[in-house]
């Protein structure tokens, strides 16, 4: 007789964390100032206001607002709304013409979309390449399909991007499993904040198309925060349709970050390749996917998302409302690297984004110095993350000041 005294879970599933790291400090944050402690919780990345409250985008709200209720109680196509991704297509591309040799399946969010990438363009038991700083869900969902995640160094000696590790490591990944797909997230990238200049877009593609010699490679560009990249950034999309020939490329948008939407669980997965018959064949894979997945994506967001990029004036207003939001957060980038020079913080580039990484001898001192004052941020491998984009511009100096303080904590402790 069969015993279920025993977990039914399968063994890799038994022991698996209820809730996620972030999301378990954001918790964590919220139940102290609930015991009116003055709390500083700069985990989640949500854009909040100078004053507290969640930072919306009213344009995106009267799109939502006007959506007819049937039309958005109805199942959405299976791949998503033709009209929703011929508008996304034309928000990534803007008239580029690396938009007459894209397709475009929906997704639930910028995580959808990095999950059918991978389950498309990986086999069981391959790995994803990606910077050695990344966001920590990549783990979950290439672990979820049965792949994984490889890493490369970040930054060389010089703080930029370490373009010999990212060499080295693409061709070892490629001598073992016979294809790559590189991960990248810039600009802005979560968790460094770290932008791309034309010059490292320039060596990277060159890399991959070297490397593609040996094998598929297929480029992944995390787009996420895409719509706060510093003002005059490098054009990835020149770089890109260079070596497109060889290096097929997808991109994971999202409207998360760019609508304020976070709940809404809006996105999309773009695939680039020069060959019509490929492309259908990518889209097919990918629209099954999503059928074997997630099914439809949310329709009512799809249809506001879609009224905001294609009315004028709709798309007028959602213009204005991220260019304050822009603005927001750009102010406190300023304000974070004035005082973080003062006090002789060590970090990437920074020049927008909603994450800052500051590099710390031993993080996990870091953290429980800065939590028993209570300022919340997230710990890293060599490094702790920064929300200013849950940070009002009035509380950078505290939490600058604690975070100085919690790095030569870290220090003291590794050198003692």
């Amino acid at each position: 007789m069969t015993s279920y005294s025993e977990s039914p879970l399968i063994p890799a599933a038994s022991n698996r964390p209820g809730d996620d790291p972030i999301f378990t400090l954001h918790g964590e944050a919220v139940r102290r100032a609930g015991l009116g402690e003055d709390i500083l919780n700069a985990t989640l990345g949500a854009l909040i206001e100078d004053d507290g409250t969640l930072a919306v985008m009213p344009s995106v709200h009267e799109a939502l607002r006007r959506t007819p209720l049937q039309k958005a109680s109805a199942y959405a196509p299976i791949s998503g709304p033709p009209d929703f991704l011929k508008a996304v297509e034309h928000d990534v591309f803007g008239g580029h013409a690396l938009e007459s040799k894209c397709v475009a399946v929906a997704t639930p969010g910028g995580s959808g979309a990095i999950y059918a990438a991978v389950n498309n363009f990986l086999e069981v038991g391959q790995k994803a390449l990606t910077t050695s700083y990344y966001w920590a869900p990549y783990d979950i969902l290439t672990g979820l399909s049965q792949r994984g995640i490889a890493t490369f160094n970040m930054f060389g000696e010089d703080g930029f991007l370490d373009l010999t590790a990212f060499e080295k490591a693409l061709f070892a990944i490629l001598e073992e499993q016979g294809r790559a797909l590189v991960i990248l997230n810039s600009p802005c990238q979560n968790p460094t904040g770290y932008s791309f200049n034309d010059d490292e877009w320039r060596d990277v593609c060159d890399i991959m198309a070297k490397a593609s010699d040996s094998g598929p490679v297929t480029l992944l560009l995390d787009f996420a925060y895409a719509k706060y990249a510093p003002v005059g950034g490098a054009d990835w999309r020149t770089h890109v349709e260079r070596i497109l020939p060889k290096v097929p490329t997808l991109v994971a948008w999202s409207a998360s970050k760019a609508f304020a939407q976070y709940g809404a669980r809006v996105g999309a997965l773009i695939a680039l390749h020069e060959d019509d018959k490929v492309r259908a064949r990518i889209a097919n894979a990918m629209g099954f996917t999503c059928r074997g997945t997630w099914s439809n994506c949310n329709h009512m967001g799809m249809l506001a998302i879609t009224d905001v990029l294609h009315d004028e004036d709709l798309r007028a207003e959602w213009d204005a409302d991220r260019a304050r939001l822009v603005e927001l957060l750009d102010a406190r980038v300023v304000e974070f690297n004035k005082l973080a020079e003062k006090h002789n913080l060590h970090y990437p580039r920074y020049e927008g984004g909603f994450f800052v990484a500051v590099f710390s001898d031993d993080p996990k001192v870091t953290i429980k110095y800065m939590q028993d004052r209570g300022v919340f941020i997230v710990p890293l491998q060599g490094a702790v993350r920064v929300g200013l984009c849950a940070t009002p511009k009035s509380k950078i100096p505290r939490l600058v000041e604690v975070l100085a303080a919690g790095v030569e904590a870290a220090r003291k402790t590794v050198a003692s």
